[in-house]
């Protein structure tokens, strides 16, 4: 409940935050003298889009630790973590990277990585991923989370996502506007109304739930990509295939809402369109192509 706290309590901060700079910066004031300003309304919705989505990555690997409860290790205390924190530098120098943060969560069997930048990452996996697989395996999802942050996919996810919350507050408002004013013909007021802002919450909804395929969609791209960096730093796709089907086999664990994108497995939404993840199989077939080559 405490992490459910502090995730909430981040999000309303950072709205505020943005809102406070739209207001000193005259962002908001894209409706006057009834009429709709474009070019003021999609420079709030650029601050708000994509001040959003930045937020989110300066603060990723700060909500992930809260959110997972990730432990962060500074010194192994263990042939385990000792492994973990050798494997990781060893795929990292391969990767060409600096060397990411290393941490571990209680959980069911799952991996992530996250952060502002390539040289500025956290790598985590969980202690039932630990428990559930053999060192070849584990390995293979950890170099897959290297090549999550080899290919930039957190900075390219965060661009896609600026970009799609742009369009969502842009066309809510607009459509907000021209309802509002359907609504209140025969009205002297140059201001808007109840019907704007239903309209806007409602298009918001509507826009959001489109945007969010997008996104999906690159987010399984991605998801490829890693797989075949992974791949590549091992020599062989046989490591990461083995590990897919060792996850196939196991129930994998749900991460947070924020993170959901970013684990080594992830559920397949109600409509493959909505899923985060390719299937297993199908990213075991992209693999095994690759190995026919």
């Amino acid at each position: 409940m405490k992490r459910v706290i502090l995730l909430i309590v981040t999000n309303i901060a950072v709205m505020l935050v943005l809102s406070v700079a739209a207001h000193l910066l005259g962002l908001n004031r894209f409706v006057s003298g009834g009429g709709l300003n474009l070019t003021t309304l999609l420079a709030f919705s650029a601050l708000m889009g994509f001040g959003g989505a930045f937020i989110s990555l300066l603060l990723s690997k700060t909500m992930a630790k809260w959110s997972t409860g990730a432990r962060v290790i500074e010194q192994p205390s263990n042939e385990t973590e000792r492994w973990l924190m050798f494997t990781v530098q060893k795929l990292s120098d391969r990767a060409g990277l600096a060397m990411p943060e290393v941490a571990i969560y209680e959980g069911e069997p799952n991996a992530f990585a996250t952060g502002a930048s390539r040289n500025s990452s956290l790598v985590a996996v969980s202690t039932g991923l630990l428990a559930n697989m053999n060192e070849k395996e584990v390995e293979a999802v950890l170099a897959h989370e290297v090549a999550h942050i080899a290919n930039g996919d957190m900075v390219t996810l965060t661009l896609i996502q600026g970009v799609v919350n742009t369009f969502v507050f842009f066309l809510a408002r607009v459509v907000g506007f021209f309802v509002d004013k359907a609504l209140n013909k025969d009205s002297e007021s140059s201001g808007t109304g109840i019907g704007y802002f239903v309209t806007v919450v409602v298009c918001e909804i509507l826009f959001g739930i489109l945007a969010s395929a997008v996104v999906m969609y690159f987010s399984r791209q991605r998801e490829y990509r890693a797989d075949a960096g992974a791949a590549a730093l091992l020599g062989s796709p046989e490591p990461m295939v083995a590990a897919l089907r060792r996850l196939g086999g196991m129930d994998s664990g749900a991460l947070p809402a924020s993170m959901a994108a970013s684990g080594i497995s992830g559920r397949e939404g109600l409509v493959a369109l909505f899923s985060s993840h390719p299937s297993l199989e199908s990213r075991i077939e992209a693999l095994s192509a690759r190995r026919a080559v």
